[in-house]
């Protein structure tokens, strides 16, 4: 372990993460809605903190090691996740607790979009901006950020790109250099924001909420600047875009950066992932569809149609956007529906849940089983892609399964244990470790109204979901620390 590095690498992302006080001091500036004095605060108490921490150390240069990255992403996350709630809780409106904000300021972050807020049409706009902005920085990870524009950092950007981006398989990269898989992984994120954007803005909305619900889309954020979400535009077009956009951002991105380079189609359906991913999609919006249909949920056939499309893709992705109070919808919909955000989006993406690549291994794997039961002597390969897959990568997924089970299991206890209702402690918590948003029961609007404990037990699901378990655990084994 060497703290002195992490302790330089950890001043440096502070400093770096004050400048997003930046953007919404500007709107405060622009709307006059006297959000100014609490992000000016903010601004300067995370860069004085982010010097403090730098300063003693800012002469040591080391290679990072593995252990070390861990640590990193970790450690940052966490004090990033606190620091943001600064211009939360300093401000008057909304007036917020310390654990209302650092909840707000998790759940941005870690693109969850559970809120404690209620009143949200009429919040100040630099308050509706910071939080669409955190859950953007959120999307694609800080710290992939940080090694794209920070070469100066001097350590071994692989470290901290294994420990931080989602997936089962890490090693992958899309460019030789790690700098420059960041920085194309950032140009295809921000690539899709505009055109994300663009396409709000042509299809009616104010430019302030193209740019504010484009950030929450392509991070699969699900932040909003209006109470009922997506509901609020009441437009079929606005809600087209947006599945569009969720579809795409749940998609791994280096089949994107494929795509653009060969300026083909074909690397999408060639990938067994995607091909799944999309299959999962379409039976799970039929059923719900054709039973909203059945149910009488919604009179008009097209409606139902749009309904049950827009929800589905919205939770699957674990986005969280609304169009209408799915919580409410009849029999096992919504049970349904909060059960894909377990499965959630493609292996390096901004989505959240498990993973479709471990869930399709998981499948596989256990189709593997049933036939080893019927043929006991054979030797059965298992292909993803047409590529042989190592027993080291199962032996990988079965140990995030088995702890992700396990973590999930003792979380909702935890809640239980506070008070919460047996539907309240699983949504939530499901909602929240898969990073998905709205869940059922007392969290089907919102979060305000749980007590203090669970906020911060969702706060630390919120993190171990981003982080996908291994990371935050790790850090939990004696193995880690010892010399």
């Amino acid at each position: 372990m060497q703290p002195k590095v992490i302790q330089r690498i950890l001043g440096l992302l502070l400093m770096l993460f004050s400048l997003t006080m930046l953007p919404p001091i500007f709107v405060a500036l622009h709307y006059q809605d006297g959000g100014l004095q609490a992000f000016l605060l903010g601004f300067a108490l995370i860069l004085l903190a982010g010097m403090l921490i730098w300063v003693p150390v800012r002469g040591i240069r080391a290679e990072l090691r593995t252990r070390d990255g861990f640590l990193v992403v970790v450690l940052l996350w966490t004090v990033l996740g606190l620091s943001g709630a600064v211009p939360l809780a300093l401000g008057t409106e909304p007036h917020m607790s310390i654990t209302d904000a650092i909840f707000e300021s998790m759940s941005g972050l870690t693109t969850t979009g559970a809120t404690v807020l209620t009143g949200i049409d009429h919040l100040p706009h630099s308050i509706l901006f910071y939080r669409q902005q955190l859950q953007w920085l959120g999307g694609m990870g800080i710290i992939v950020l940080a090694v794209a524009i920070l070469p100066m950092l001097g350590v071994g950007g692989m470290q901290l790109y294994r420990a931080e981006t989602p997936g089962p398989i890490k090693d992958s990269k899309l460019t030789p250099r790690i700098t420059e898989t960041a920085k194309a992984l950032w140009y295809i994120y921000l690539g899709l924001t505009i055109s994300c954007g663009i396409a709000y803005w042509l299809a009616g909305m104010t430019p302030f909420d193209a740019l504010a619900h484009a950030f929450s889309t392509v991070a699969i954020g699900g932040f909003s600047t209006h109470d009922t979400s997506m509901g609020w535009f009441d437009s079929p077009l606005i809600e087209a875009i947006a599945v569009i956009f969720m579809l795409l951002a749940g998609v791994n991105f280096s089949l994107h950066f494929l795509a653009m380079r060969k300026l083909t189609l074909r690397p999408y359906w060639q990938d067994a992932e995607f091909r799944f991913y999309i299959s999962m999609l379409a039976v799970v919006a039929t059923i719900t569809v054709l039973f909203l249909m059945h149910s009488g949920t919604f009179t008009d056939p097209v409606d139902a149609l749009h309904h049950g499309i827009f929800q589905t893709v919205s939770i699957a992705t674990t986005t969280g956007f609304t169009t209408a109070d799915y919580f409410t919808w009849p029999s096992f919909l919504p049970v349904l529906l909060i059960f894909t955000s377990f499965v959630g989006a493609c292996a390096m993406s901004t989505g959240g849940g498990m993973k479709v690549i471990r869930f399709l291994l998981l499948i596989k794997q256990g189709m593997r089983e049933i036939r080893q039961l019927v043929h006991p002597n054979a030797r059965i390969t298992i292909r993803v892609g047409g590529r042989p897959m190592s027993d080291k990568v199962f032996t990988a997924v079965w140990g995030f399964f088995s702890l992700y089970v396990a973590s999930f299991s003792f979380l909702m206890l935890a809640l239980m244990a506070t008070g919460l209702d047996q539907t309240t402690a699983f949504s939530a918590l499901a909602a929240c470790i898969n990073n998905l948003g709205p869940g059922l029961g007392e969290v089907g609007s919102h979060y305000g109204n749980i007590n203090d404990t669970a906020k911060w037990l969702l706060s630390f699901a919120m993190l171990l979901g981003r982080l996908e378990v291994f990371s935050i655990l790790v850090l939990l084994t004696p193995e880690f620390w010892r010399k």
